[in-house]
C-alpha cells in the first residue's frame, strides 16, 4: 500500500506574501500542494502562479545535469557532463582568475529568485564563500531600494505598518501597487475592513484588477505620486485637520515641512499629476477627516528617477495626520525591517577591501575588469534593463560564465558552464515574508530530482575542490538554520514543528510606539542625512524623467510603465504552458485616443521601441491606461517573445535614490508591425 505525509514548507519567490504551505508526498512524489490553512495570513490559498508549482518543478525543459557549453554563447548548445568535472573546471578557472586578475575579477550575481536565508537572497555560506575569494561585492539593489532609502530618511527603517491591520483601517489607500496580483492575501484584510465601513482608493497610472474591486480609482501620471501627496496634505492643511499635538511631540522639522506643502495647492497639482482637481480635493477632505488611515504602497511607486522621494514623501502623511497612533495607521511598505534575523556572512573572511558592483547596472559594470560572471537565482538578460547591452557583453568570449538554474533561461543560453539547481520543494530554507510579520520554515519534501544541488551543497562541494579550509565554508544546512534563527532569538524546534512563528512584536502591532529610529528619535519631515547625501532636505516632489520632460520635447512620445503580471512572477513560471497560455502572449496596453493616430489595432502586433531598443508585443486597445502612457507586463522570456521584452527598451539609469532601477520611466512609440 502506498504512504502519504505532509511536509511544512514555504514559497521562496519574491513576493510579499511569503505563502506558508503544505506538500504532500506520496511514495517519494509531491502529489499536491495547498496554502497552509493554520497560518494566519496564507490561510490556505496560493496564486494562480503558485499553484502550479509543482507541475513546473516537474517540468520537461527542467535543468537536471551540469552541462558545457559547445556552441557560440547565446546558441545554448551544450554536453552533459558530470559534477566532479563542471566543479574541477570551474575550481582551475576560478583559481587563475584570482591569481591572475584578484578575486574582484569574479562578480557573484545574485538575484530574488528565492528570498531564503540558507539557499536565496539572505544565504550565508554563498557569501563567505566569496568573501573567501576576494570576490566583488554584489549589490542588490534592484527591487525595493529606492523606496527603503527613502522611507529611512523619513521614519528610519522601511518597516510599518503590519498589512494585518488595515482590517481596522477606515480609509485605505493602495498606492502604486496592485494587491489582487502581487499579494493578493492582504485583500482579505481589506475586505474585513471594508465590511466595517471603510473606503478603499487605488491610486495608480493602470486601472488593474485591484482598482475594478475599489471604491474609487485615480489614474495618476506616472511619476508623480509625491506631488500627489503634497496636494492631498494641502487640503489637509486648509480642512485645519494636522495633528498638532503628534505633530509637535514625534516629528522634526515641520516648519520646512509645512511651507514645503503650501507649494502644492490642487490646482497646481492637478496640472502635474493629469487627475481632475475636484477630485484631488474631495480625497483630501476624506483623509483629513478619517483615523485611522492606512496607506500601502509597494515597489512599482519608486521605479523611476524621483522613487526614493516619492516614498520619502508618501511616509510623511501619517506624521501630519497622526496615524501612527492607531492600530491600522500608516505606511505599510515592507515588513523586512521588522525581521531580527542576521545571517553571518563573515565579511572578516575578506583579504583585503573590495569594490562594490551594482546589480542594476550590469551593462555598464560588465567590463574588462570582470572575468567571471556567476549567476544564481536570477536571469539578468530577462530581467534587467539595457537587455541589448547587456546581451553583448554575455557575448565576450574571454567572460567565464556559470549560472546556476533550474531551466533553460536566456540567460542560460550565454553560460559556459550550468549548474542544475533544487527547487523549494526539494531542500532546507528559512523565509520570512516582506508583506507579513511571520518566519516560516521549509522542510525538504522529496529528493531532488536528477543531479540537482541545492545552493549550499553546490558551495561546499566547490569550496572543497579548490582547497578551502575555512570551516564555516562547511556548514551543514541545519546548522546554517540554526545560526541564522539563534541570530533572532528564535527556537528551531518550535518553528520546525509549526512550519512559522509569528515575530515577537504586539497584535494588533502599532510600529514606533517608543519612537522612530532615526538621528532625532521622530519622523524627519527634514532629514540631515539626506541633505549630506546631497539630496533635499525637505520631504518633496522630484519628478520622473517623463513627468518632467515636455511632450515638445520627447522624441518619443509615449510613456512606458511595464507592471507585474498576473502570471509570471518577474520571469519565473515564464516557460510554464499554461500560464504562458493564460498570458495572452506579450500584451502593450494602448489607449484609444493614441492607438487611432496611430493605426493600430486590437490583436495586432506592434513595435515597441526608442533609441535603445525594440521589443514586439500584441496591442490591446484600452481604456485601462491613460492616453499618453502605455503598460507592458513584464516577465515574458525574450527567447519565448520574438527575442527582446520591455527591458530591450529600457535604459540603465538610476532612481535618485540607491541607485534604484527606472522601470516605469521610459518614452517610447508604437508602430504596427
Amino acid at each position: 500500500m502506498s504512504s502519504s505525509l505532509t511536509v511544512l514548507g514555504a514559497c521562496p519567490l519574491d513576493c510579499p506574501d511569503g505563502c506558508s504551505w503544505t506538500v504532500t508526498v506520496r511514495d517519494g512524489e509531491a502529489v499536491a500542494l495547498r496554502g497552509n490553512r493554520d497560518h494566519p495570513y496564507t490561510r490556505g490559498a496560493l496564486c494562480v502562479k503558485v499553484n502550479r508549482y509543482l507541475e513546473q518543478a516537474r517540468a520537461a525543459d527542467r535543468v537536471l545535469h551540469p552541462m558545457r557549453r559547445t556552441g557560440p554563447k547565446g546558441s545554448g548548445r551544450f554536453e552533459r557532463i558530470g559534477w566532479d568535472e563542471a566543479l574541477a573546471e570551474i575550481s582551475t578557472r576560478l583559481t587563475a582568475i584570482v591569481t591572475e586578475h584578484g578575486g574582484e575579477a569574479i562578480w557573484p550575481y545574485q538575484g530574488t529568485g528565492s528570498l531564503g536565508f540558507l539557499q536565496g537572497t539572505d544565504a550565508a555560506l554563498p557569501a563567505r564563500f566569496w568573501n573567501a575569494l576576494g570576490a566583488s561585492r554584489h549589490d542588490m539593489n534592484i527591487c525595493s531600494r529606492a523606496g527603503n532609502d527613502g522611507l529611512r530618511y523619513t521614519n528610519g527603517t522601511p518597516g510599518g505598518m503590519d498589512p494585518e491591520t488595515f482590517a481596522l483601517s477606515r480609509l485605505i489607500l493602495l498606492w502604486g501597487t496592485n494587491t489582487l496580483t502581487s499579494g493578493h492575501h492582504m485583500w482579505k484584510f481589506v475586505q474585513d475592513a471594508r465590511a466595517a465601513g471603510a473606503y478603499v482608493v487605488a491610486i495608480d497610472p493602470v486601472r488593474t484588477r485591484t482598482a475594478d474591486q475599489a471604491d474609487e480609482h485615480l489614474p495618476i501620471r506616472p511619476g508623480t505620486d509625491a506631488a500627489l501627496a503634497l496636494g492631498l496634505l494641502h487640503v489637509v492643511l486648509d480642512e485645519g485637520a494636522e495633528d498638532r499635538d503628534y505633530i509637535e511631540r514625534h516629528t522634526h522639522g515641520w516648519d520646512e515641512f509645512e511651507a514645503e506643502i503650501r507649494k502644492y495647492p490642487v490646482e497646481r497639482v492637478a496640472e502635474i499629476t493629469g487627475l481632475p482637481a475636484d477630485r484631488i480635493r474631495t480625497l483630501g477632505v476624506r483623509l483629513a477627516h478619517t483615523r485611522p488611515t492606512g496607506i500601502r504602497a509597494t515597489m512599482g511607486i519608486q521605479r523611476h528617477e524621483g522613487g526614493g522621494t516619492a516614498m520619502r514623501t508618501i511616509a510623511c502623511i501619517p506624521g501630519v495626520t497622526g496615524d501612527w497612533r492607531y492600530p491600522g495607521g500608516g505606511v505599510a511598505y515592507s515588513t523586512s525591517g521588522h525581521v531580527p534575523l542576521r545571517p553571518d556572512r563573515r565579511p572578516d573572511l575578506l583579504p583585503h577591501p573590495v569594490r562594490t558592483l551594482t546589480m542594476t547596472r550590469l551593462a555598464d559594470g560588465l567590463d574588462d575588469s570582470v572575468k567571471c560572471l556567476w549567476v544564481y537565482a536570477a536571469n539578468p538578460l530577462g530581467s534587467t534593463s539595457d537587455q541589448n547591452r547587456i546581451r553583448a557583453a554575455l557575448e565576450r568570449e574571454d567572460l567565464f560564465t556559470v549560472v546556476m538554474e533550474q531551466f533553460p533561461t536566456d540567460t542560460v543560453d550565454y553560460a559556459d558552464i550550468v549548474l542544475p539547481a533544487t527547487m523549494q520543494i526539494e531542500h532546507l530554507d528559512v523565509h520570512a515574508g516582506y508583506g507579513h510579520m511571520y518566519l516560516m520554515w521549509n522542510e525538504p519534501a522529496v529528493e531532488p530530482p536528477g543531479e540537482c544541488l541545492s545552493t549550499t551543497e553546490t558551495f561546499r562541494r566547490l569550496a572543497r575542490h579548490m582547497g578551502l579550509t575555512e570551516p564555516s565554508l562547511y556548514d551543514t544546512d541545519m546548522e546554517l538554520a540554526e545560526q541564522v534563527l539563534a541570530s533572532g532569538g528564535i527556537a528551531i524546534e518550535e518553528i520546525r514543528k509549526r512550519g512559522w512563528v509569528r515575530l515577537d512584536v504586539a497584535d494588533p502591532f502599532v510600529p514606533f510606539t517608543e519612537g522612530f529610529p532615526t538621528p532625532s528619535g521622530r519622523l524627519e519631515f527634514v532629514s540631515e542625512r539626506a541633505e549630506a547625501a546631497g539630496l533635499p532636505r525637505v520631504a518633496g516632489y522630484v519628478p520622473s524623467l517623463t513627468a518632467r520632460t515636455a511632450p515638445a520635447d520627447r522624441e518619443f512620445p509615449l510613456t512606458m510603465i511595464t507592471p507585474a503580471s498576473h502570471t509570471f512572477l518577474n520571469t519565473t513560471f515564464g516557460n510554464n504552458p499554461e500560464l504562458l497560455k493564460r498570458s495572452k502572449g506579450p500584451r502593450v496596453l494602448v489607449n484609444e485616443a493614441d492607438a487611432t493616430p496611430r493605426g493600430l489595432a486590437d490583436g495586432q502586433a506592434a513595435r515597441v521601441f526608442n533609441g535603445s531598443g525594440e521589443f514586439t508585443a500584441y496591442v490591446e486597445i484600452s481604456d485601462r491606461v491613460r492616453p499618453g502612457v502605455v503598460a507592458a507586463p513584464k516577465g515574458h522570456w525574450p527567447k519565448l517573445s520574438a527575442g527582446a521584452n520591455p527591458n530591450a527598451a529600457i535604459d540603465e539609469r538610476d532612481a535618485d535614490m540607491g541607485r534604484g532601477a527606472v522601470y516605469h520611466d521610459t518614452m517610447v512609440e508604437v508602430a504596427p508591425l
